[in-house]
């Protein structure tokens, strides 16, 4: 029996040791935000758990100064969409992860490009985009992010706000899986509860809270689909694979990520990313144990 523990621990390790020599080496692009946000000390450490953020290409439609903002750049090199909140964000949820769970933390993210020839992503059970209000996935990409997930990949999207946004991401989501439907998740869902109980959820704003008060991103106007509140009452919606897992989590009308990246900062209610940090612990340990 004891042969036989140590035989399946050796087993265990080398396929680990096998899936760190298998990831990408680290990599860090100019971000929208930050340019000299410092490295942590052991940002080259591998755990179990990597905060992998999603790469993308920005939409080619105008909607906000955004779009105009992205135009200007490549996607493939930083500054665009993807990169808002980059790394600071992913490295406070990522100090989060380590207080708060036994999940081995990386302290530094990975950025992950669909592209990437060596198919990165299947590295990474978790991954995470931000914006994807902006984004615009390619045929390769959408055949590559629909493999992962099929597969057991768990995507999470964040910080998008009103219905202009919401048909952009709808329009690359639909075809990932125009077979599945985007459904509402029920308190009862378990990712709601897989370490904290999250019954009593409330809509996270982002930072811009700090100067107006207000929960919404934008101001109410009327846009190119008729009258939009301008992202008011935050949406838990998701994608199923056939067994019942939830394999993609939509967090709309709310900004998950600039509630980590402004944990720190005393002018950003406490409240927000408490909450902010809970959901992320929920969905992390969700997509390393379903």
């Amino acid at each position: 029996m004891v042969r036989a523990s140590v035989f399946l621990s050796a087993i265990g390790c080398g396929v680990l040791v096998c899936t760190l020599f298998a990831q990408r080496p680290f990599r860090e692009y100019p971000a929208w935000e930050y340019n000299d946000y410092p490295l942590p000390k052991d940002y080259l450490v591998p755990g179990e758990w990597t905060f992998a953020r999603l790469m993308y290409p920005s939409s080619s439609l105008r909607i906000d100064w955004q779009s105009t903002h992205s135009s200007g750049f490549d996607w493939r090199e930083g500054h665009t969409n993807w990169t808002i909140d980059y790394p600071r964000s992913d490295r406070h949820l990522s100090e989060a992860i380590r207080r708060l769970t036994r999940i081995q933390t990386r302290s530094a993210e990975q950025p992950i490009n669909l592209d990437d020839e060596t198919d990165d992503v299947f590295n990474y059970p978790w991954l995470y985009a931000v914006e994807v209000g902006h984004w615009e996935l390619t045929p390769p990409q959408i055949a590559m992010f629909r493999e992962f997930l099929l597969r057991g990949g768990f995507f999470m999207c964040d910080d998008f706000h009103g219905m202009d946004e919401w048909n952009i991401f709808i329009t690359t989501m639909n075809k990932v899986f125009p077979d599945k439907q985007i459904v509402d998740l029920p308190n009862s869902e378990a990712i709601f509860h897989t370490v904290f109980d999250l019954d009593d959820r409330y809509q996270v704003p982002g930072a811009q809270y700090i100067q107006t008060r207000s929960i919404c991103e934008k101001c109410p106007t009327y846009s190119s689909v008729g009258y939009d509140n301008g992202g008011l009452g935050a949406h838990w919606r998701g994608i199923y694979d056939d067994t019942g897992r939830l394999m993609v989590a939509i967090c709309h009308n709310m900004d998950l990520g600039d509630s980590w990246e402004h944990a720190d900062n005393p002018r950003y209610p406490q409240k927000f990313s408490a909450l902010g940090i809970r959901i992320g612990v929920n969905y992390i340990t969700y997509a390393m144990t379903r």
